[in-house]
């Protein structure tokens, strides 16, 4: 069924460089990002970039193996927009189209996948899952909250996207209180 989805994706949107989610099929983790960056595209994964290295430090802190996850991305291909120099380009959040383009999408993998813990990374995933756009991820992080996507129950546990820690090194410490609540959330499944 992943397969066809992901077929179908890459068909609608032949004229751009997607990034389709990767790991484990049957985890009972399912991770959502933002969008793809440079390295992504590059390298046709999720989260290898400098995030992915934040996150994979992150999992290990927990004791969580990244090949016993599933990893994707709210919006498939990389959201660009002019560099400071001429002819670069750089990320930019995904506008509200694009997300809306690509939320039946991450819904089909969501009941494909049948995850027990949604990890959304950032204010995209966590207001995308919870289809609710004043969701909050200084808000909400840390705390799991229920959600149901096409007729399924599903709990969603909201955490900071590993890049903020990149360019907000307070948050740090945040992020690992978060990541022990998970670990503890995640023993109890």
């Amino acid at each position: 069924m992943l397969e066809q989805l992901n077929e179908e994706i890459t068909n609608k949107f032949n004229d751009r460089e997607l990034v389709l989610g990767d790991g484990k099929v049957d985890s009972i983790v399912m991770m959502v990002g933002e969008a793809p960056g440079a390295k992504e595209i590059e390298q046709k994964k999720p989260f290898v970039g400098s995030a992915g290295k934040y996150l994979d430090e992150f999992l290990s802190t927990i004791e969580l193996e990244r090949d016993k996850l599933y990893i994707t991305n709210t919006v498939k291909f990389r959201p660009t927009k002019e560099g400071k120099r001429p002819g670069t380009k750089t990320n930019r959040a995904p506008s509200k189209k694009e997300i809306e383009e690509f939320k039946i999408y991450l819904f089909e993998e969501v009941d494909i996948i049948k995850p027990k813990v949604i990890v959304t990374l950032g204010n995209v995933p966590l207001r995308t899952i919870l289809d609710n756009e004043s969701a909050s991820i200084g808000n909400m992080h840390g705390k799991p909250i229920s959600v149901i996507i096409k007729g399924a129950k599903y709990i969603v546990f909201p955490l900071y996207h590993p890049a903020a820690v990149i360019y907000n090194r307070e948050l740090k410490e945040v992020y690992l209180d978060d990541l022990k609540q998970l670990k503890a959330f995640l023993k109890n499944i």
